[in-house]
Protein backbone atom coordinates (compact mmCIF):
# COMPACT_ATOMS: atom_id res chain seq x y z
CA UNK A 1 0.00 0.00 0.00
CA UNK A 2 2.92 2.31 1.12
CA UNK A 3 4.52 1.99 -2.56
CA UNK A 4 0.88 2.23 -4.40
CA UNK A 5 0.82 5.55 -2.84
CA UNK A 6 3.91 6.82 -3.44
CA UNK A 7 3.71 6.01 -7.15
CA UNK A 8 0.75 7.29 -7.22
CA UNK A 9 1.54 10.56 -5.66
CA UNK A 10 5.23 11.25 -6.77
CA UNK A 11 4.74 11.99 -10.56
CA UNK A 12 2.53 14.91 -9.21
CA UNK A 13 5.10 16.34 -6.90
CA UNK A 14 7.51 15.98 -9.87
CA UNK A 15 5.27 17.76 -12.46
CA UNK A 16 4.28 20.32 -10.10
CA UNK A 17 8.41 20.86 -9.16
CA UNK A 18 8.82 21.29 -12.76
CA UNK A 19 6.72 24.17 -12.89
CA UNK A 20 7.88 28.13 -13.21
CA UNK A 21 7.35 29.99 -10.25
CA UNK A 22 4.27 31.79 -12.05
CA UNK A 23 2.25 29.03 -12.23
CA UNK A 24 3.45 27.19 -8.96
CA UNK A 25 2.14 30.22 -7.24
CA UNK A 26 -1.23 30.12 -9.79
CA UNK A 27 -1.64 26.78 -8.34
CA UNK A 28 -0.77 27.65 -4.45
CA UNK A 29 -3.90 30.36 -4.98
CA UNK A 30 -6.14 27.41 -6.21
CA UNK A 31 -5.07 25.05 -3.59
CA UNK A 32 -5.35 27.68 -0.97
CA UNK A 33 -8.77 28.06 -1.86
CA UNK A 34 -9.80 24.68 -1.62
CA UNK A 35 -7.90 24.05 1.59
CA UNK A 36 -9.24 27.08 3.49
CA UNK A 37 -12.61 27.62 1.68
CA UNK A 38 -13.76 23.95 1.06
CA UNK A 39 -11.91 21.14 3.23
CA UNK A 40 -11.01 23.29 6.19
CA UNK A 41 -7.89 22.26 6.81
CA UNK A 42 -6.61 22.40 10.45
CA UNK A 43 -8.66 25.89 10.77
CA UNK A 44 -9.89 25.06 14.08
CA UNK A 45 -6.51 24.35 15.56
CA UNK A 46 -5.16 27.27 13.86
CA UNK A 47 -8.06 29.75 14.88
CA UNK A 48 -7.42 28.53 18.56
CA UNK A 49 -3.39 28.50 18.46
CA UNK A 50 -3.53 32.39 17.25
CA UNK A 51 -5.81 32.91 19.69
CA UNK A 52 -4.22 31.73 22.41
CA UNK A 53 -0.83 33.21 21.23
CA UNK A 54 -2.23 36.54 20.01
CA UNK A 55 -4.82 37.34 22.74
CA UNK A 56 -4.51 41.45 22.14
CA UNK A 57 -5.71 41.13 18.42
CA UNK A 58 -9.05 40.94 17.44
CA UNK A 59 -10.80 37.95 16.21
CA UNK A 60 -11.03 40.06 12.73
CA UNK A 61 -7.26 40.97 13.03
CA UNK A 62 -6.32 37.45 13.60
CA UNK A 63 -9.11 36.04 10.85
CA UNK A 64 -6.62 38.47 8.72
CA UNK A 65 -3.60 36.64 9.90
CA UNK A 66 -4.91 32.89 9.39
CA UNK A 67 -6.25 33.58 5.68
CA UNK A 68 -2.43 34.98 4.91
CA UNK A 69 -1.24 31.84 7.16
CA UNK A 70 -3.19 29.92 4.79
CA UNK A 71 -1.86 31.31 1.58
CA UNK A 72 1.79 30.89 2.83
CA UNK A 73 1.08 27.21 3.79
CA UNK A 74 0.44 26.70 0.47
CA UNK A 75 3.35 27.98 -0.62
CA UNK A 76 5.60 26.48 1.62
CA UNK A 77 4.09 23.20 0.46
CA UNK A 78 4.45 23.58 -3.05
CA UNK A 79 8.03 25.28 -2.45
CA UNK A 80 8.70 22.16 -0.97
CA UNK A 81 7.69 20.08 -4.03
CA UNK A 82 10.06 22.75 -6.18
CA UNK A 83 12.88 21.39 -4.08
CA UNK A 84 13.25 18.26 -6.27
CA UNK A 85 14.45 19.61 -8.99
CA UNK A 86 14.89 23.52 -8.59
CA UNK A 87 18.63 25.05 -9.62
CA UNK A 88 21.43 26.10 -7.24
CA UNK A 89 21.28 29.03 -8.62
CA UNK A 90 17.57 29.42 -9.01
CA UNK A 91 17.61 28.50 -4.70
CA UNK A 92 20.51 30.82 -3.81
CA UNK A 93 18.97 33.60 -5.88
CA UNK A 94 15.60 33.30 -3.68
CA UNK A 95 17.17 32.02 -0.34
CA UNK A 96 19.87 34.83 0.56
CA UNK A 97 22.01 34.33 3.81
CA UNK A 98 22.65 38.21 4.96
CA UNK A 99 25.80 37.33 7.10
CA UNK A 100 27.59 34.07 6.14
CA UNK A 101 30.37 36.06 8.12
CA UNK A 102 29.11 34.99 11.60
CA UNK A 103 28.89 31.50 10.35
CA UNK A 104 32.22 31.33 8.99
CA UNK A 105 33.62 32.43 11.81
CA UNK A 106 32.48 30.27 14.19
CA UNK A 107 34.04 27.32 11.60
CA UNK A 108 37.26 28.54 12.75
CA UNK A 109 36.90 27.92 16.08
CA UNK A 110 37.43 24.17 15.36
CA UNK A 111 34.14 22.69 17.51
CA UNK A 112 31.11 21.56 16.44
CA UNK A 113 27.83 23.78 15.64
CA UNK A 114 24.17 23.28 17.14
CA UNK A 115 21.97 25.59 14.82
CA UNK A 116 18.80 26.13 16.03
CA UNK A 117 15.23 27.33 14.26
CA UNK A 118 11.78 27.70 14.13
CA UNK A 119 8.96 26.05 11.70
CA UNK A 120 8.59 29.89 10.30
CA UNK A 121 8.60 31.30 6.70
CA UNK A 122 11.25 28.61 4.62
CA UNK A 123 12.30 26.30 7.17
CA UNK A 124 13.00 24.24 4.41
CA UNK A 125 15.14 25.81 1.56
CA UNK A 126 17.53 26.81 4.49
CA UNK A 127 18.98 23.45 3.21
CA UNK A 128 20.91 25.45 0.80
CA UNK A 129 23.01 26.45 3.25
CA UNK A 130 25.20 23.55 2.57
CA UNK A 131 26.73 24.81 -0.38
CA UNK A 132 28.46 27.49 1.53
CA UNK A 133 29.90 25.48 4.49
CA UNK A 134 33.34 23.22 5.17
CA UNK A 135 31.72 21.26 8.29
CA UNK A 136 29.62 18.27 7.54
CA UNK A 137 25.75 19.30 7.45
CA UNK A 138 23.28 17.50 9.11
CA UNK A 139 19.53 18.01 9.43
CA UNK A 140 17.40 16.03 12.71
CA UNK A 141 14.09 15.33 11.42
CA UNK A 142 11.46 13.15 12.30
CA UNK A 143 11.00 9.70 10.20
CA UNK A 144 8.35 9.44 7.65
CA UNK A 145 5.92 6.73 8.07
CA UNK A 146 5.77 5.88 4.30
CA UNK A 147 9.48 4.51 3.76
CA UNK A 148 9.38 5.78 0.10
CA UNK A 149 8.69 8.97 0.85
CA UNK A 150 11.08 9.38 3.76
CA UNK A 151 14.05 8.04 1.27
CA UNK A 152 12.64 10.42 -1.16
CA UNK A 153 12.93 13.44 1.45
CA UNK A 154 16.65 12.32 2.01
CA UNK A 155 17.31 12.33 -1.85
CA UNK A 156 15.99 15.58 -2.33
CA UNK A 157 18.37 16.95 1.11
CA UNK A 158 21.42 15.06 -0.56
CA UNK A 159 21.31 17.82 -3.40
CA UNK A 160 21.94 20.17 -1.33
CA UNK A 161 25.02 18.03 0.61
CA UNK A 162 22.04 17.76 3.62
CA UNK A 163 22.94 14.43 5.89
CA UNK A 164 19.41 13.81 7.51
CA UNK A 165 19.14 11.61 10.73
CA UNK A 166 15.82 10.45 12.35
CA UNK A 167 15.68 12.01 16.04
CA UNK A 168 16.50 8.33 17.44
CA UNK A 169 19.42 8.80 15.55
CA UNK A 170 20.91 11.57 16.72
CA UNK A 171 22.69 11.46 19.97
CA UNK A 172 24.76 8.24 18.11
CA UNK A 173 25.42 9.91 15.70
CA UNK A 174 26.46 13.24 17.63
CA UNK A 175 28.49 10.80 19.77
CA UNK A 176 30.37 9.17 17.27
CA UNK A 177 30.93 12.47 15.00
CA UNK A 178 32.51 13.78 18.28
CA UNK A 179 34.50 10.83 19.10
CA UNK A 180 35.97 10.67 15.57
CA UNK A 181 36.60 14.22 14.88
CA UNK A 182 33.67 15.07 12.30
CA UNK A 183 33.37 18.56 12.73
CA UNK A 184 29.63 18.81 11.86
CA UNK A 185 26.38 21.71 12.10
CA UNK A 186 23.39 19.91 12.94
CA UNK A 187 20.38 21.71 13.06
CA UNK A 188 17.59 21.65 15.59
CA UNK A 189 13.82 22.23 14.64
CA UNK A 190 12.85 23.23 18.59
CA UNK A 191 10.10 25.11 18.62
CA UNK A 192 7.62 22.29 18.80
CA UNK A 193 6.17 20.47 22.09
CA UNK A 194 7.80 17.43 23.38
CA UNK A 195 6.05 14.60 24.59
CA UNK A 196 5.30 15.11 28.39
CA UNK A 197 7.27 12.03 29.16
CA UNK A 198 10.22 13.53 28.19
CA UNK A 199 10.11 17.17 29.26
CA UNK A 200 12.66 18.50 31.51
CA UNK A 201 11.92 22.49 31.45
CA UNK A 202 8.62 24.26 30.77
CA UNK A 203 9.45 27.88 29.33
CA UNK A 204 7.70 31.20 28.73
CA UNK A 205 6.34 31.04 24.97
CA UNK A 206 3.90 33.57 23.27
CA UNK A 207 3.25 34.19 27.26
CA UNK A 208 2.44 30.81 28.14
CA UNK A 209 4.21 28.44 29.81
CA UNK A 210 5.00 25.29 27.93
CA UNK A 211 7.10 22.09 27.77
CA UNK A 212 10.19 22.62 25.47
CA UNK A 213 12.88 20.80 23.82
CA UNK A 214 16.15 20.86 25.45
CA UNK A 215 18.24 18.59 23.35
CA UNK A 216 20.00 22.02 21.00
CA UNK A 217 21.08 23.07 24.35
CA UNK A 218 21.56 19.84 26.48
CA UNK A 219 23.51 18.26 23.49
CA UNK A 220 25.93 21.77 22.83
CA UNK A 221 26.65 21.30 26.41
CA UNK A 222 27.70 17.39 26.45
CA UNK A 223 29.78 17.61 23.44
CA UNK A 224 31.01 21.19 23.48
CA UNK A 225 29.32 22.83 20.68
CA UNK A 226 28.47 26.32 19.49
CA UNK A 227 25.08 27.47 19.42
CA UNK A 228 23.38 29.87 16.91
CA UNK A 229 20.25 30.44 15.39
CA UNK A 230 18.84 31.27 12.23
CA UNK A 231 16.75 34.03 11.49
CA UNK A 232 14.63 33.46 8.62
CA UNK A 233 12.55 36.75 7.07
CA UNK A 234 10.13 36.39 3.79
CA UNK A 235 10.91 39.34 1.57
CA UNK A 236 8.07 38.79 -0.78
CA UNK A 237 6.59 35.76 -2.42
CA UNK A 238 8.99 33.00 -3.18
CA UNK A 239 12.18 35.47 -1.57
CA UNK A 240 13.76 35.02 1.65
CA UNK A 241 16.29 36.13 3.71
CA UNK A 242 17.93 34.34 6.48
CA UNK A 243 20.48 35.70 9.30
CA UNK A 244 22.40 33.82 11.92
CA UNK A 245 22.61 35.03 15.64
CA UNK A 246 25.28 33.90 17.95
CA UNK A 247 23.78 32.23 21.25
CA UNK A 248 27.07 30.91 22.95
CA UNK A 249 30.50 29.89 22.07
CA UNK A 250 31.09 28.72 25.91
CA UNK A 251 27.71 26.85 26.48
CA UNK A 252 28.86 25.03 29.28
CA UNK A 253 29.18 28.70 31.29
CA UNK A 254 25.52 29.11 30.58
CA UNK A 255 23.05 27.99 33.35
CA UNK A 256 20.81 25.35 31.68
CA UNK A 257 18.01 26.16 29.84
CA UNK A 258 18.86 29.48 29.02
CA UNK A 259 20.24 29.26 25.66
CA UNK A 260 16.59 27.52 25.28
CA UNK A 261 14.70 30.31 26.76
CA UNK A 262 16.84 32.76 24.63
CA UNK A 263 15.84 30.72 21.46
CA UNK A 264 12.28 30.64 22.45
CA UNK A 265 12.61 34.67 22.80
CA UNK A 266 14.26 34.93 19.16
CA UNK A 267 10.93 33.18 17.68
CA UNK A 268 8.68 35.35 19.75
CA UNK A 269 10.56 38.32 17.75
CA UNK A 270 9.91 36.93 14.74
CA UNK A 271 6.35 35.52 15.08
CA UNK A 272 5.24 38.73 16.32
CA UNK A 273 6.81 41.34 13.11
CA UNK A 274 5.00 38.46 10.77
CA UNK A 275 3.01 36.12 12.61
CA UNK A 276 0.93 34.49 9.27
CA UNK A 277 4.82 33.10 8.76
CA UNK A 278 4.44 30.83 11.59
CA UNK A 279 3.37 27.01 11.70
CA UNK A 280 0.19 27.48 13.38
CA UNK A 281 -1.30 23.73 12.46
CA UNK A 282 0.48 22.02 15.13
CA UNK A 283 -0.93 21.97 18.63
CA UNK A 284 2.13 23.60 20.37
CA UNK A 285 0.61 24.68 23.27
CA UNK A 286 -1.61 21.24 23.65
CA UNK A 287 0.24 21.40 27.37
CA UNK A 288 0.40 24.29 28.93
CA UNK A 289 -0.05 25.97 32.39
CA UNK A 290 -2.67 28.31 33.38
Amino acid sequence: MQFLVYILIYPILWTISMLPFRLLYFLSDCIYALVYYVIGYRKKTVRENLKIALPHLSDKERRVIEKKFFHHMCDLFLEMAKTMTISRKEIERRYKFTNLEVYKELETKQKSIALMCAHYASYEWAVSMNHHIEFKGVGIYKRISNKYFDKLVKDIRSRFKAHLITTKETIPVISNNYRNKVLSIYGFASDQSPKISSTYHWGTFMGIEVPVHTGAEMLAKKYDMNVIFLRTRKVKRGFYEASFELLSEDVKSVPNYQITDKFLTLVEQQIYEAPEFYLWTHKRWKHRRN
